[in-house]
This record gives C-alpha cells, sequence and structure tokens, in this order.
C-alpha cells in the first residue's frame, strides 16, 4: 500500500486519500494500542468516495463507524492481536 493523501481532516483526526499501488481510495484513522500509535485504512469504493466527498456528514458518519470498529470488513490491513482504539 502506497498512501496519497486527498482531504486532511486535522481537527476532526481523519484523512481521506487514494491508495497508488491499487488506485482505490481509503479514509484513515490514527489508533494506538498503549506502545504504539498508527493509522489504521479503510477500503471505500469509487462510487462511495464521490457521494462522500460531496456529502461532509456522511463521510463523518462513515469516519465513526470507523472508531467504532464497525467497518472491519472494509479494513486494507487487518490489525494484529493487539488492536488499538481510535484515538
Amino acid at each position: 500500500m502506497k498512501p496519497h493523501k486527498l482531504i486532511v481532516f486535522s481537527d476532526e483526526r481523519f484523512t481521506v486519500g487514494k491508495d497508488e499501488d491499487s488506485g482505490g481510495y481509503y479514509v484513515s484513522i490514527p489508533v494506538s494500542n498503549g506502545l504504539v500509535e498508527y493509522s489504521e485504512y479503510y477500503a471505500i469504493a469509487d462510487s462511495e468516495f464521490g457521494q462522500l466527498n460531496n456529502a461532509a456528514n456522511e463521510l463523518r458518519g462513515l469516519v465513526e463507524r470507523c472508531r467504532a470498529q464497525q467497518n472491519d470488513a472494509n479494513l486494507i490491513v487487518k490489525p494484529g492481536a493487539n488492536r488499538g482504539s481510535a484515538v
């Protein structure tokens, strides 16, 4: 995976970008497992990106589902045994 940030929401701590290797879009959020802080990347479909890009509230809703670990089916890299929590 080679992430390329397209939109950074610093105040809300998430990023929307495009994976330069696959060409797919993603949403990333920071997480911490107590030892290290890292990002989790969630795939979003091209059509979903187009819709979300124009609807900030829907985008924030998606991010909240990711933070609550309710969108794990779309994780690009599956977490290890010591998975972090959203920060």
